[in-house]
């Protein structure tokens, strides 16, 4: 299928952007030319499939450029003209010419996001959850992930303080929009003390840049007990909600979030574990200005993580306080939405099941008290048992912890002598992304030996209902 090379590519030039009313521009850095797209996966009745594309493919070249990231895959798809130069598992380069419409893809999978590298934070956060980890452990777990590209397409925080005047050129032309960003505070001074960064300053600059852009954001703030709580947290969402008026708001939504501690992170970091006096005392300061915000912009635009009212004790708010859940990953309204998606996936449940069942869910200690109306809805099914097993984490040295913190050594350690029923349903949340393995290291197939029941994993409420129905979904 593939054509023999032609001469006459153009070959790829790069070139550092000047600094134009960038927004900050940190210093440039070296070039690195990227790497080959390697191609893990191949769409069926894609385009790469119709040209013969396999994984282990490397593209090199789209019409003379070689794409640096997954963003550039797709810019340069975009042409109805496409030149292709690829190198197969041999070595045997090809190139491979085609027409095809402007708005089809190629359906091509890759096995990085980032060809040239994944850019890292150059700031030094004392309640960094990578400098709280032990050592030891798989080399990605120590990666300081503050890389633009991953923020648009992933929807993770980068901080802004590392970005080149090229980064921000292209940022713009690219229209890259919204990025999510880690603020944490709004006042210069108090911004660059908890980043320990100066440059961490220039926030406000950086915001005015992407409203004359039209660009957006969403924010998100980690309040750390008498740091950037209190006073210092109304000021700074009320410097965000300052820029999230008009009809293209900079600033989309802002989560606020508790600061977690783990029992490795460094002596005398100054930090000290949220209680639910401080809980109480930020959702006391920030609800009213919900109120506030929605009566000026229309939109409550700063939230408060789930992890507040758990740890305050207090009631989630209602599913319709959320709106759109425009910050549903970063664990605000996560609960509220997913009873909501339980709530639709449970309308026609069978009256009884056979033959009977009984199953247990594992979540982390702090939400299976939140969850337990899931529970007591799913039992109502004759025959069925679900069985709902709140874990602290002694890994990470916290009692009251989320359902993705936990490792496969609080599995093994808090399901010890427990009665499991016949089946285990464990959240996909607590395994890597693409990969079956835990926070620590442990793997998810040493679990399955180990345990003494069968694993299912599960994705959503959907999965949890077919899981405890016995009917088929979710991860085997």
């Amino acid at each position: 299928m593939w054509k023999e090379p032609s001469a006459g590519i153009a070959a790829q030039t790069q070139a550092t952007a000047v600094d134009n009313d960038s927004g900050g521009a940190a210093a440039p850095r070296p070039v690195r030319l990227p790497d080959p797209a390697v191609v893990a996966s191949v769409e069926p009745g894609s385009i790469g499939e119709d040209l013969g594309f396999q994984p282990g493919d490397r593209l090199l070249r789209i019409n003379g450029i070689a794409p640096r990231d997954l963003i550039d895959v797709q810019v340069l798809q975009g042409e109805e003209d496409l030149i292709l130069e690829v190198e197969d598992p041999q070595g045997t380069l090809h190139v491979v010419e085609l027409e095809k419409d402007a708005d089809e893809g190629l359906g091509l999978g890759f096995t990085e996001a980032l060809f040239d590298g994944l850019r890292q934070c150059n700031n030094h956060c004392p309640f960094c959850f990578i400098d709280q980890q032990p050592p030891g452990r798989r080399a990605s777990l120590y990666l300081k992930d503050d890389d633009y590209r991953l923020s648009f397409l992933y929807g993770s925080y980068l901080t802004l303080t590392n970005l080149t005047a090229a980064d921000w050129q292209r940022i713009e032309e690219q229209r890259l929009s919204p990025l999510y960003v880690s603020v944490h505070a709004t006042d210069p001074e108090l911004r660059s003390r908890l980043l320990v960064n100066p440059r961490a300053a220039l926030l406000s600059d950086q915001l005015a840049w992407f409203a004359e852009r039209r660009l957006q954001i969403h924010a998100q703030v980690v309040v750390c007990p008498d740091l950037n709580d209190g006073e210092a947290l109304e000021r700074t969402l009320r410097d965000l909600a300052a820029f999230g008026t008009g009809d293209w708001p900079a600033v989309l939504s802002t989560a606020v979030v508790p600061v977690g501690l783990t029992r490795f992170r460094p002596p005398g970091d100054g930090l000290r574990a949220v209680t639910p006096a401080d809980a109480a005392a930020v959702i006391e300061r920030v609800e009213p200005l919900q109120r506030e915000f929605q009566a000026t912009l229309g939109s409550r635009f700063a939230w408060l993580s789930d992890e507040w009212y758990l740890i305050a004790g207090l009631p989630l708010p209602p599913r319709s306080s959320y709106e759109d859940l425009p910050q549903r990953e970063n664990g605000v309204g996560s609960i509220r939405g997913f009873l909501e998606e339980l709530e639709a996936a449970t309308q026609t449940l069978p009256e009884r099941v056979e033959p009977l069942r009984r199953v247990s869910w594992v979540v982390g200690k702090l939400v299976a008290g939140a969850l337990q109306p899931a529970v007591e809805r799913l039992n109502r099914v004759e025959g069925l048992e679900l069985l709902l097993h709140g874990l602290p984490s002694p890994y990470w040295g916290q009692d009251q912890v989320v359902t993705g913190l936990l490792t496969g050594a609080d599995l093994l350690q808090g399901l010890a002598g427990r009665d499991l029923g016949g089946l285990l349903l464990l959240p996909r949340v607590m395994l890597r992304e693409g990969e079956e393995v835990f926070l620590d290291d442990m793997r998810l197939q040493e679990l399955r030996d180990r345990a003494s029941v069968p694993i299912r994993l599960l994705g959503g409420a959907d999965d949890l209902v077919a899981a405890c129905l016995g009917s088929e979904g979710g991860g085997a």
